[in-house]
This record gives structure tokens, C-alpha cells and sequence, in this order.
């Protein structure tokens, strides 16, 4: 009988091939494209965008109201002057400009 007293070197590359491979997968599983740290960058982008869409929704209704009262049909007429004032710089004859 010949005895074989070498190390068992496949083994040894199996169980690092093996080691290699989860060492992979799990990087690949927190880090990588579709990893956990890209889906919380998403999910904290998804909660800032929920928060600025909601943010012009109120702006959206607060144009719609004015576009409302300065209309045709309605037309409120205290908007109508500071409008003017705004956009025309009118002032009345009764009051006084300070710069």
C-alpha cells in the first residue's frame, strides 16, 4: 500500500470557491444594483417626491381658486385689484408711495 500523506488541496479550493462564491452574492445582495442600500436611496427619493407632488397639488388648488375668482362667471374684485397693483404697479389716487 502506498500511503498518500499530501494535503487535500481540492477540498481546500472547494470550500474557497464556495466561500468566494457566497462572499459574492451576499455583496452583491446589500450593495449591488437591486441591493438593500439601493432600495432605501428608493424609497427615500419615492418619500421626498410624495412629499414635493402633494406640496404642488396645494399650489395647483390655490391657482385654480384664483384662476376661479378672476374668471367670467365670478369675478372677485378685491383680487382683481391687488392683481393690478401686482402686475401693473397701479395705485389710487388717495394713497401715498413709500420707496
Amino acid at each position: 500500500m502506498i500511503s498518500d500523506n499530501r494535503p487535500p488541496f481540492g477540498l481546500f479550493f472547494y470550500f474557497a470557491a464556495v466561500l468566494m462564491l457566497g462572499m459574492y452574492f451576499t455583496f452583491a445582495a446589500v450593495q449591488g444594483e437591486y441591493g438593500l442600500f439601493k432600495r432605501a436611496v428608493v424609497q427615500a427619493d419615492n418619500t421626498r417626491l410624495e412629499q414635493q407632488l402633494e406640496a404642488l397639488k396645494g399650489e395647483i388648488s390655490v391657482m385654480e381658486n384664483r384662476t376661479r375668482r378672476l374668471s367670467d362667471s365670478f369675478l372677485d374684485l378685491d383680487l382683481l385689484d391687488q392683481q393690478a397693483r401686482d402686475v401693473l404697479g397701479l395705485v389710487r389716487g388717495d394713497e401715498f408711495v413709500l420707496r
